[in-house]
């Protein structure tokens, strides 16, 4: 089930009504009514891969008690490897088995040997990446003694499956949300007002810029032979807009769905593209993943302590996995790749934690080192973004290389001015500055729109809200799935 689609439209007021109107006074009951509407909500989209679901939710919610029964240390290593075992083999199946397959004929086609594989018409499990990883959280996190396992099966089977961010996000920690279906909640107008703003903002990302950036951006990747160096350089830009206004709407829509509940999920995107260096972006951009990767992956290896060179192997490996978990492709392993000798820098002159406020703080401009910083930032990422995009990494480096070879040619400009007035136009063109504007204004913010006019009167600040509803309606573009459904 979509979050910009008539089912969800339709759902979501209903499920709203049942919790708060006739589930509201029995904490448990409420609990078990997010659970079956969490299973409706998922076994909408398919609904044989809910057993996956339940494995997933059964296997750690044994050993988790198994854990809290358990005082020897080799057999709690034991358990927590079942959970590893269990919830990442799943993943590796649905996800990896024809990579590995293909991988490991062409490494025997390179010596001269053909094999004749097998492969599987696997269909991938939409959001796996995403909740095999929360529930890991719950399993390492008491085996680490953070956290005490739970005995109630069903808040703990609501917190794996809590619709509204199973399938993309945030993946929030078990020591965070858990805890959350054990407290009364109380309905909370300013906070339900909260998450609706922060709905309609997400909406606006996902339906107006990502959607109208997503046609520009296949237009111009799915044609790249057609087109010169810095009409290809829209392209690229377009797709950096169109995945940020994609996965931070989702992540804004999930975040307000979940107010309107009476949780509060962490913030996934704090405005990445106004990063002044490559770990501020890492800081900024997917940050539920990053913070993962670090708390269970990057410090356990060491981190940014030892010697030169495990800093480094530690780096690599961080960034590497972030690619892989996107998906089974080489271009994402590259991608990643860039990332870590974007970073490597940083940590060699001991500035990686540099800039852990917000840029122009207090400000209305930046300065100019700042803007520049900025500038350089965002095109570091955006000519990542391209092997992200790319079909292979055939298709990315011809895509590099034609992008380069045609730069700023009069040729390459005159193709590229005719392409945003003719194919983007002024009013598309319009709203995509007003929507950096307004996201510049209000990065002080969980989400731009946060308090923007709060200072107003109410008819300006309704004035605003139905704005972007009519242009959310008049200029959404073509339907597209969210981008992360894939991950």
């Amino acid at each position: 089930m979509l979050f910009h689609s008539i089912d969800f439209a339709i759902f979501l007021p209903i499920v709203f009504v049942l919790y708060w109107f006739v589930f509201a006074k029995n904490l448990k009951a409420q609990n078990f009514f997010l659970l079956v509407a969490s299973y409706v909500f998922y076994g909408w989209w398919d609904w044989k891969f809910l057993s996956l679901l339940f494995i997933s939710t059964i296997v750690d919610y044994c050993i988790g008690i198994g854990l809290a029964n358990q005082e020897n240390e080799n057999r709690r290593r034991l358990l927590l490897g079942i959970s590893l075992l269990a919830n990442l083999g799943m993943l590796g199946f649905f996800k990896y088995y024809n990579f590995f397959v293909y991988s490991f004929v062409d490494a025997f086609s390179f010596f001269g040997t053909r094999i004749n594989p097998r492969t599987l018409d696997i269909i991938l499990p939409v959001g796996i990446s995403f909740y095999t990883f929360q529930t890991l959280s719950y399993t390492i996190d008491v085996y680490r003694r953070k956290l005490e396992p739970t005995r109630d099966f069903i808040a703990f089977a609501a917190f794996v499956t809590f619709f509204p961010q199973l399938v993309a996000g945030p993946i929030e920690r078990a020591t965070k949300l858990l805890p959350q279906f054990f407290v009364n909640r109380v309905f909370d107008l300013s906070k339900a007002s909260d998450g609706m703003r922060q709905i309609l903002w997400g909406l606006f990302k996902k339906m107006v810029i990502a959607d109208n950036c997503a046609i520009y951006a296949n237009t111009i990747f799915n044609n790249s032979d057609d087109y010169s160096g810095t009409t290809l350089f829209l392209g690229a830009l377009f797709f950096a807009f169109q995945i940020y206004g994609d996965f931070s709407g989702y992540s804004d829509i999930a975040i307000g769905t979940a107010r309107l509940f009476g949780f509060d999920l962490m913030q996934n995107f704090a405005f990445p593209y106004f990063s002044r260096n490559i770990g501020e972006f890492w800081r900024r951009w997917h940050i539920s993943l990053s913070t993962w990767f670090r708390d269970y992956l990057y410090i356990p290896l060491g981190g940014s302590k030892g010697s030169w060179g495990l800093k480094i192997r530690n780096v690599f490996i961080i960034f590497l996995v972030s690619g892989f978990w996107h998906g089974a492709n080489c271009t994402f392993i590259v991608w990643g790749a860039l990332h870590a000798l974007y970073f490597l820098p940083l940590l060699l002159i001991g500035r990686n934690r540099a800039h852990m406020d917000i840029v122009a703080q207090g400000r209305v401009f930046p300065s100019f080192n700042e803007l520049v910083s900025v500038m350089v930032t965002f095109s570091l990422t955006t000519f990542a973004w391209i092997f992200f995009r790319a079909e292979n990494l055939g298709h990315a480096i011809s895509f590099i290389h034609n992008m380069f070879a045609g730069f700023l040619q009069t040729a390459s400009l005159v193709e590229s001015f005719n392409f945003i007035v003719h194919t983007v136009g002024g009013t598309r063109l319009s709203i995509f500055a007003l929507f950096f504007i307004v996201e510049w204004l209000g990065r002080e913010n969980k989400y731009a729109i946060e308090n923007l006019f709060a200072t107003r009167s109410r008819t300006v600040r309704w004035a605003f809200y139905y704005s972007i509803i009519i242009v959310t309606i008049l200029y959404a573009g073509i339907e597209q799935e969210f981008i992360y459904f894939q991950f």
